[in-house]
């Protein structure tokens, strides 16, 4: 510690904001959710205490920026497989096809079946 009040808070936040890239780029998603409410006790602490200086909080603004671009990455990636999957589910359901006149017909798929495994 440098003897500086609040001085914890922004190291740990730093430390913190390097995990959070790590978990980023390794697509930890489990992780990146157990990093949310330390992150956010942190932010609270810096808030509450003694302000850190100009070059602090510059430090950790380019930490944020640089891990955002990530972030939205991957927020864009889950919303992606999201309406993926919520399209297949909506195949599933029937087929459209269309018909000599060329209009589009949709033709209820027939009643699901399962089967059963047995080794």
């Amino acid at each position: 510690m440098t003897g500086k009040k609040g001085a914890m808070p922004l190291t740990e936040l730093r430390e913190l904001l390097d995990q959070e890239r790590e978990a980023l780029l390794k697509c930890d998603l489990e992780k990146l959710s157990a990093l949310l409410v330390p992150k956010e006790a942190l932010i609270d602490a810096l808030n509450v205490g003694p302000q850190p200086d100009g070059e602090a909080i510059k430090q950790l603004d380019r930490k944020v920026q640089r891990n955002q671009l990530p972030m939205d990455g991957a927020l864009e990636g889950i919303r992606a497989v999201s309406a993926r999957l919520a399209k297949l589910r909506e195949v599933k359901g029937a087929l459209e096809t269309y018909g000599a006149d060329g209009r589009k017909r949709d033709l209820p798929s027939p009643v699901e079946s399962s089967v059963e495994r047995r080794a």
